[in-house]
């Protein structure tokens, strides 16, 4: 697979040891082991690739094809595809096996190497772009400094509750939005609002694996599916989730007294008007009610 990028390099086994080894002296290098038959590998190397180019360089991707380099595959002990690995002064230190949600990858990569920060007209800018890069930590220090000059920045008050939701800090993050006190950010409001409720619930639900089960038995179990919806909610996992509350509103519309239709219109509110998932669920959702 060619690559016009500078920081995305196809490796071998002739150059493995100054690709991977000897540049990770330098500079983190996230090696991706794929192969062509593999589909999550394919879903994967895109969003590697994006995570990568938004490192400027200050973070390298090799790609290992593993139906063909097998000595490195053998090197490493490589067991199942897709395998990610991050080096660092010549060791692995970090990596995960199978798919993972994106905010996960850029999880596992803030201990070892920083973005540079997206340029913004005002803090409150940079934080809300850092937020929605899911880098939650870099988000609340610009909200703390921010809040430090003006503890009554509505719109910074309900992004730090946010961030505090995104670790688990959910009671802490009620008693911030419970401070808000401007009629001026509504949307915004509700939006954390709904993002608490959905954390909440979460957390008192059986393991997405449990619920998937239970759906692959009896696709009509409305229970699993929207409490599936609710634990994808909680990932982030927007689309799946709409995708999940769209199909049990259009089998059962009056589940639980119109707890789906309820439900996407506090994931509208979650994501905002600007969202592209919720212009297109908005429409599905208004064929389907009419």
């Amino acid at each position: 697979m060619s690559q016009e990028s500078p920081y995305i390099f196809d490796t071998t086994v002739a150059n493995f040891d100054q690709v991977v080894i000897a540049n990770s002296h330098h500079k983190p290098v996230l090696v991706d082991f794929w192969a062509d038959w593999c589909a999550p590998c394919k879903a994967l190397m895109p969003m590697l690739a994006k995570i990568t180019e938004e490192y400027q360089g200050e973070l390298l991707l090799a790609k290992v094809n593993c139906d063909i380099e097998q000595d490195i595959v053998a090197r490493f002990g490589i067991r199942s595809l897709p395998t990610v690995v991050l080096f660092k002064d010549g060791q692995p230190v970090d990596g995960f096996a199978g798919a993972q949600p994106e905010s996960a990858v850029r999880a596992m990569l803030e201990p070892h190497v920083q973005l540079p920060a997206p340029a913004a007209a005002d803090p409150l800018e940079l934080a809300q772009a850092l937020f929605n890069d899911g880098r939650y930590s870099e988000a609340e220090a610009a909200l703390k400094a921010l809040l430090a000059e003006d503890n009554s920045n509505a719109a910074a008050l309900i992004l730090y509750a946010r961030c505090l939701a995104e670790r688990g800090e959910l009671v802490e993050a009620q008693t911030v939005l419970d401070a808000v006190k401007s009629d001026e950010h509504k949307a915004a409001l509700a939006g954390a609002k709904a993002q608490l409720t959905f954390l909440r619930q979460a957390r008192d639900l059986p393991e997405v694996a449990e619920l998937k089960s239970r759906l692959a038995q009896n696709a009509e179990d409305d229970e699993a599916a929207y409490q599936l919806s609710i634990q994808q909610l909680s990932r982030q996992q927007y689309e799946a989730a709409l995708e999940g509350l769209l199909k049990l509103f259009k089998r059962n519309r009056g589940y639980e007294g119109g707890l789906p239709h309820k439900t996407l219109l506090q994931v509208f509110e979650l994501l905002g008007n600007d969202h592209p998932l919720v212009g297109t669920y908005r429409r599905k959702l208004f064929a389907a009610l009419y």
